[in-house]
């Protein structure tokens, strides 16, 4: 069974797609940019200020579904420019602990709204039976 996850406490959809969608166990979040929930504008220019907002906007998402950054067992970082790895990976630090997801980072030609970041998560939460 397929169910739509939505909040408006995190940035509306840009397209045809939903924040999130929940399959059984497994949560499958859109990519996040470093939006403003109430605006929907890109906040600040620096690397560190976007990825705190879009990794904000995910943890967003995360709870509407009743789940957190523990239940993320996959990441995808799309970056604008791969030179900001290092200081999104600082950020990054500060979201998740260990055991850290498994990842992906990786530089593309451009983002929408010329976001420095997006980022999207694969999460699971456990059954009782597990």
């Amino acid at each position: 069974m397929t169910e739509m996850i939505s909040t408006a406490n995190a940035p509306q959809a840009i397209g045809p797609y939903s924040q999130a969608i929940k399959v059984g166990n497994l949560l499958f979040v859109s990519g996040q940019l470093p939006a403003d929930p109430a605006t929907g504008n890109i906040v600040g220019e620096d690397i560190t200020v976007q990825t705190g907002q879009a990794l904000s906007n995910l943890r967003t998402i995360l709870a509407t579904a009743d789940m957190s950054l523990a239940n993320v067992v996959k990441v995808s970082v799309f970056l604008a420019d791969l030179n900001d790895f290092t200081a999104m990976n600082q950020v990054y630090a500060t979201f998740f602990s260990a055991p850290y997801p498994a990842r992906v980072a990786v530089q593309v030609a451009r983002l929408p709204k010329d976001a420095r970041v997006e980022i999207e998560a694969i999460a699971c939460k456990e059954t009782a039976a597990s």
